[in-house]
């Protein structure tokens, strides 16, 4: 389907809609204008169409376009429609399993790090109150990171302000409002130690990773673990997957290939990975809405294990030839590396290129 074709498709969505009573315009759009989705946006097009017909149909415009997402999704051609934002309508068209992979990896490498963002919370202010304590300073600001993630603009406050340790090593804002504190603070365990001598990932991961009602692990012999440069260590995994695909980008670069999203519907290594990078955005919603770290840290981990059994396909062996497979595998990894780099940001985390 063609960008003239679907704008057409939505077109005859809508009048569809109006001669069945669904939705009351009085003058139709001439055209719809289909494009990329911009920030915040997937899939292959986006259109604005529900955001022109909110005024005069007098429906807010995530309701009219769930009801156009309804009528799309029964038509031939089109494989999927999500809402985003005000009322964006992201449109992604039908093709096979290699089409739809090829398309996420586009989308997640053309968004960087910023994948998962939306504007779906844009011009919401939630008031985050933490409990004067490093772990929910800590969490309050991961929690502040991944709301601004989905549009919002929170305010961070404390009863009292943080110890210049948390601000120079964990990375605590200094700026948190001091207020008194409130029956709906951020009152996670407490950290049972003082976690600035693990340093600042590993410090921040130990308070994020176990959801909020379970124990840090931290303190003593406890510490060494956080610390170890070994699959045991669930950071380490994530970062050392991160440092693998830097890796794998430059040897690539080295034999003259570079990454290309192509054909691997029916390869098992990178089926294993897909399901995880689809997920991402829904993950970061859902860490906004419970204000829960942990369920993000987890996804990450999930992410790396997944992506685990693909790295060593990537590159050629011996005297075999870059093919595209090989292209489209380097660039699938560089997507999941990707978004490893933007979660493990939202935790106020470190990913480097080296380990």
């Amino acid at each position: 389907m063609t960008p003239v074709e679907l704008s057409r498709t939505v077109l005859h969505a809508v009048r569809r809609a109006v001669d069945e009573g669904e939705l009351a315009v009085a003058v139709l759009p001439e055209r719809v204008v289909v494009a990329p989705p911009g920030p915040g946006g997937c899939g292959d097009y986006a259109t604005n169409v529900a955001l022109q017909l909110a005024r005069p149909a007098g429906k807010p415009a995530p309701a009219v376009a769930e009801l156009l997402r309804t009528r799309l999704l029964r038509t031939d051609g089109i494989h999927d429609v999500v809402v985003t934002g005000p009322g964006f309508l992201n449109i992604s068209l039908a093709g096979g399993a290699d089409a739809r992979l090829a398309r996420l990896v586009r989308d997640i490498l053309r968004a960087g790090p910023r994948y998962g963002h939306t504007d779906t919370l844009a011009g919401q202010a939630p008031q985050l109150h933490a409990a004067p304590e490093v772990r929910a300073l800590v969490l309050m600001d991961s929690v502040a990171r991944v709301l601004r993630s989905q549009g919002a603009r929170p305010h961070m406050h404390c009863a009292r302000p943080p110890r210049d340790a948390w601000v120079r090593i964990l990375g605590v804002p200094s700026d948190i409002t001091v207020a008194p504190g409130t029956d709906t603070a951020l009152r996670p365990v407490p950290a049972p130690a003082d976690p600035t001598p693990l340093g600042r990932d590993a410090a921040r991961w130990a308070l994020l990773h176990p959801a909020p009602h379970d124990r840090p692990r931290i303190g003593g012999a406890e510490n060494d673990a956080h610390l170890a440069q070994r699959e045991t260590n669930p950071l380490f995994r994530v970062r050392y997957a991160h440092a693998r695909v830097r890796a794998l980008l430059r040897n690539a670069a080295d034999l003259g290939f570079t990454p290309e999203p192509g054909p691997l519907a029916f390869d098992g290594d990178a089926q294993a990975v897909i399901q995880p990078l689809s997920d991402h955005p829904r993950v970061l919603a859902a860490t906004a809405a419970h204000r829960a770290p942990d369920r993000l840290a987890r996804h990450l981990v999930a992410v790396a294990d997944a992506l685990a059994p693909l790295l060593p396909t990537v590159l050629p062996l011996g005297d075999e030839k870059p093919s595209a497979a090989h292209r489209a595998r380097l660039a699938l990894a560089e997507a999941a590396g990707t978004v490893l780099a933007g979660g493990l940001s939202l935790l106020g985390i470190d990913a480097p290129d080296h380990l």
